[in-house]
C-alpha cells in the first residue's frame, strides 16, 4: 500500500516535469519552423489552432461553458497575448532573458491580486516585488554605454509583457474556478489563434507563410499534439499536488530553457544575468512557498 501510494505521488510530480520541460525546450521546435520560413506569429496561431481543435474534440462541453461565461473570454485575450508574446521572444529574442523576464510574474500577481482580488500587499509581497524589481534591472543591465532599458532588444522585453499576461491569467482562472469542463484550456489555445493569426497578418515586417510543405505542416501538428499532452499533464498534476509543490516545480522550466539555449547557442550568460536571474528565480520561489 506504502509503495502504491509513493508511485501515485510521484507520478502527478513527473507530469508537471514534463510540463515544464516541454514550455522550456520549446524555442528550439520553433525555430526551426522559423528556419523554413514560418513566423512565430503564424507558427502559433496554427499550432494553437489545432490545438483548440484537440481540446473540442476532448471536451465536447468546453464550447458551450466557454460561450456562456464572459470573464473566459477575458481569459481567451490574457492567454492569447501571453503565448504569442513568449513564442515570438524566444525565437528571436535571446531566450535565457526573455524567460527570466517572463518569470517576473511573481511582481505582477501582487499587483493584480490587490486590484483584481482585493488581496492585502503584505511584508512578503513586498519582499518578492523588489526581489523582482532588482533582478529586473540586472536582466536590463546596461549595455556599451546604453540607458536600462537600451540595454535590451525589444523583442526580449516581450518575455516581461508575457509574464505579465500569464499572471492576468492565473489571476482570472482563480476567479473563475472552473477545471472541469476543459473550458480553461480551450481558452488558452483559441487566445493563441485569435491573438495571433492578426498581429501576423497586420503587422509590418512579418512574411507571408510559406507554400504549404510537409515540413512545416509536419512540425505544426506534432507540436500542437505536445502542447495538448503538456496541459493535460498540467490539470493532472495541478489536482493531485499541493499548489505549492505545483509552482516549485514549474519553475524548472527555466532551467530547461536556459540549460539548453546555453547548450545550443540560443542565449548568453554574463554576471549581471546570472545575478538578476537568482533574484528574479528567488523571488518566484517565495511566491510558490507562500503559505
Amino acid at each position: 500500500m506504502t509503495e502504491t501510494r509513493s508511485h501515485a505521488g510521484r507520478g502527478p510530480a513527473l507530469a508537471l516535469l514534463a510540463n515544464a520541460a516541454i514550455w522550456g525546450l520549446s524555442w528550439w521546435p520553433l525555430r526551426q519552423l522559423q528556419a523554413l520560413g514560418l513566423h512565430p506569429l503564424w507558427a502559433t496561431a496554427i499550432i494553437f489552432a489545432i490545438a483548440a481543435a484537440l481540446i473540442s474534440l476532448r471536451w465536447r462541453g468546453a464550447w458551450p461553458a466557454l460561450l456562456r461565461r464572459p470573464l473566459l473570454w477575458v481569459i481567451v485575450v490574457a492567454a492569447g497575448i501571453n503565448n504569442a508574446c513568449f513564442n515570438w521572444g524566444i525565437t528571436e529574442g535571446d531566450v535565457v532573458r526573455v524567460v527570466l523576464l517572463f518569470y517576473l510574474m511573481p511582481l505582477w500577481t501582487v499587483v493584480l491580486a490587490r486590484w483584481v482580488l482585493h488581496e492585502r500587499i503584505s511584508p512578503a509581497g513586498l519582499l518578492r516585488v523588489a526581489l523582482s524589481v532588482g533582478g529586473a534591472a540586472l536582466v536590463l543591465w546596461p549595455r556599451e554605454g546604453h540607458g536600462l532599458l537600451q540595454g535590451a532588444r525589444a523583442v526580449d522585453l516581450l518575455g516581461a509583457l508575457a509574464g505579465f499576461f500569464f499572471a492576468v491569467n492565473n489571476i482570472l482562472l482563480r476567479k473563475a474556478n472552473d477545471r472541469d469542463s476543459g473550458a480553461p484550456g480551450l481558452a488558452m489555445f483559441l487566445g493563441g489563434l485569435v491573438v495571433a493569426l492578426p498581429l501576423a497578418a497586420l503587422l509590418p515586417g512579418v512574411p507571408t507563410p510559406p507554400a504549404a510543405a510537409p515540413g512545416w505542416l509536419a512540425g505544426c501538428a506534432a507540436l500542437a499534439v505536445v502542447y495538448v499532452a503538456s496541459n493535460l499533464a498540467l490539470q493532472y498534476a495541478a489536482t493531485r499536488l499541493p499548489a505549492n509543490a505545483t509552482s516549485v516545480l514549474m519553475i524548472t522550466e527555466v532551467l530547461w530553457a536556459a540549460g539548453s539555449a546555453l547548450l545550443l547557442g540560443a542565449g548568453s550568460l554574463s554576471l549581471p544575468l546570472a545575478l538578476g536571474g537568482a533574484l528574479i528565480l528567488g523571488s518566484a520561489l517565495l511566491a510558490a512557498l507562500r503559505p
